[in-house]
């Protein structure tokens, strides 16, 4: 399972290095070309058997973390955030920082040593460091020099009969899928791009957008999950265990609704469990893919992950797997049905 593989991996955004060597490494023998352009973004291209459409399907390689941004003279590492992490949380945490892995934890003055002033409010991050164990800044500035990379430490667990716990879920589930599509042969010409910087404004996805000009496209995403204690029912971004979620509308993007209707079906026909996002907060490649050049009919689907942009996410496995499915059903639909040519180049429509 490619999953587990790839989110023991670090990618901040700005630094995918070891995800794109890793996938590089493992879909090699399936395209037919391999590019990496110049943002960082790699492309793998499978040639049909002569059909003129493209198609693409995105994920994106980089995840939430921190970068070094200046040094105590007590030791202590100064860091700023990259990409959306709540603050509140970060107390106690293990991290490693740069491709040596040094080991830290995120501290803040003890408890019993602030003000009940201080107590009483939300943590803040200027009053955070990390802490390597060193006690000089020279020592520091050495083991994690200023804009060097930061991670968290956390490491792939199965829990219960179906639950799986690692960090960067969002989106090694979408990273992973991809690869396994990756095996398989169509008539269309297919683009699997595995984009970075998305967590720091969809930027990856921009730039292979336009290199591919695509007639269809597809994001796979790891979304919010939102079924948890002290979350009211109607509030329910995504519910684990309940399959794939497709996204009508979020803050980036509006889905392409007889697409993304024609998904709902399709799943549904196969007896693939699948659900809507029922909150239009957040946002994913989808949004930079569906306004390259003159527009690209775009949808986005996702496994549902719980505490994303967190040291660690939970999700399903079942989930994986119905997200996966859907995602090979859908390239085989469009594989076989002229309809869809029909669809996408002319406004045709089809019966959902």
């Amino acid at each position: 399972m490619y999953l587990k593989d790839l989110t023991k991996l670090n990618g901040i955004s700005g630094n995918e290095d070891e995800v794109r060597d890793y996938i590089k490494n493992n879909i090699i023998n399936f395209a037919d070309e391999l590019k990496t352009d110049r943002l960082g973004n790699l492309i793998a291209y499978k040639r049909g058997n002569g059909r003129k459409l493209k198609v693409m399907l995105s994920a994106h390689m980089d995840e939430v973390g921190f970068m070094v941004t200046g040094h105590g003279k007590d030791g202590s590492v100064r860091f700023k955030p990259v990409g959306g992490i709540d603050e509140r949380i970060l107390p106690g945490k293990e991290v490693f920082i740069g491709p040596e892995r040094i080991p830290g934890v995120i501290a803040i003055k003890p408890i019993h040593l602030q003000d009940k002033d201080t107590r009483n409010v939300n943590v803040k991050l200027k009053n955070l460091y990390i802490d390597i164990g060193a006690d000089k800044k020279e020592e520091a500035e050495k083991a994690a020099p200023l804009g060097e990379f930061i991670c968290f430490s956390d490491e792939y667990q199965e829990m219960g009969d179906s639950v799986v716990k690692a960090k960067a879920l969002d989106d090694r589930v979408g990273c992973a899928i991809l690869m396994d599509m990756a095996k398989e042969k169509y008539n269309f010409d297919l683009y699997l791009c595995f984009t970075v910087q998305e967590e720091i404004g969809l930027r990856g996805s921009e730039t292979a957008a336009y290199q591919v000009a695509p007639d269809i496209a597809l994001a796979v995403e790891g979304t919010t999950c939102s079924d948890v204690p002290e979350v009211e029912e109607q509030d329910y971004s995504t519910r684990l265990g309940e399959g794939a979620a497709l996204t009508i509308m979020d803050r980036t993007a509006y889905a392409d609704k007889r697409l993304t209707s024609f998904i709902y079906k399709l799943a549904q026909d196969k007896g693939l469990k699948v659900q809507y996002k029922q909150t239009t907060t957040g946002g994913n490649d989808a949004g930079k893919i569906q306004r390259s050049r003159e527009g690209v009919i775009t949808a986005a689907i996702s496994v549902p992950c719980r505490y994303i942009h967190s040291p660690v996410s939970m999700m399903d496995k079942r989930d994986y797997e119905s997200c996966k499915e859907i995602v090979r059903a859908l390239l085989r639909e469009i594989d076989t049905r002229q309809d869809f040519l029909d669809y996408i180049k002319n406004g045709g429509n089809f019966d959902v």
